[in-house]
């Protein structure tokens, strides 16, 4: 029986036939479900159209995402999950169109099919790669941007989250990481992503004088890093199509 669509399960066709029982039944202990990402309309590929406000979602080249999942998924199988979830979160930007921040041609090959705009930034590392979707959008003319990494498998109605004057803060589960950050364009803020990041941005943010909202999203809260994090997770609701 194939696998549901969405669905990543360890133990398929991917793994090798000669693969320990023991090792085999590690695996198959984990599963993570993430919804089927709902289909996107073309969008514009400049930014000078998208309009005032903008999703950008930095992604890394799936075959090199979630290395720390090594012990829960094989090299297929978490270049599978990396992918699903970066389909599910640009679907979650509906109705904002979406820049991908990457330095991969296969990343920018599925941006582009899911009606991104590519900004290419080889070699910058995450802070770097975002500052610099930054001020391409800004550039372009768009004025207020949703920042959100590409791996959090239950990510819907982004919209939301940039609907607030000021800069909108969105923790990890633990309110140690910032999974999505929405800001004023022109704000001048200096991204600092990494463990401890979420005092980081608030720091930032009080530098800057502008208002901080804090949002508790449960859907927008719970990433995928860490072995312990691939366990079964119940899909939300499916994201806007």
């Amino acid at each position: 029986m194939s696998a549901e669509p969405g669905r990543i399960r360890p133990g398929t066709a991917t793994e090798s036939a000669t693969e320990p029982p023991a090792r085999a039944a590690e695996r198959a202990a984990y599963t993570v479900a993430v919804a089927a990402a709902s289909p996107r309309p073309s969008l514009p590929g400049h930014p000078l159209r998208f309009g005032p406000r903008a999703v950008l979602i930095p992604v890394k080249a799936f075959g090199q995402a979630k290395r720390r999942l090594h012990l829960a998924l094989g090299d297929p199988e978490r270049a599978a999950l990396a992918r699903a979830m970066a389909d599910r979160v640009v679907s979650a930007a509906h109705p904002l169109p979406v820049a991908v921040v990457c330095d991969d041609t296969e990343v920018a090959e599925w941006a582009r099919a899911r009606g991104a705009l590519v900004v290419w930034e080889p070699g910058r590392g995450l802070n770097g790669a975002v500052q610099a979707g930054v001020e391409h959008l800004t550039a372009g003319g768009v004025t207020q941007i949703t920042v959100a990494h590409a791996d959090l498998p239950r990510a819907s109605d982004l919209a939301l989250v940039g609907d607030a004057p000021g800069i909108t803060l969105v923790p990890d589960r633990y309110g140690n990481g910032t999974n999505v950050i929405a800001l004023p364009a022109d704000a001048g803020f200096r991204f600092s992503y990494g463990p401890g990041s979420f005092a980081r941005h608030r720091a930032e943010a009080d530098r800057l004088g502008l208002p901080v909202r804090v949002l508790d999203r449960p859907d927008l809260a719970w990433d995928i890093d860490e072995p312990g994090d691939v366990v079964p997770v119940a899909a939300s609701r499916p994201a806007p199509a």
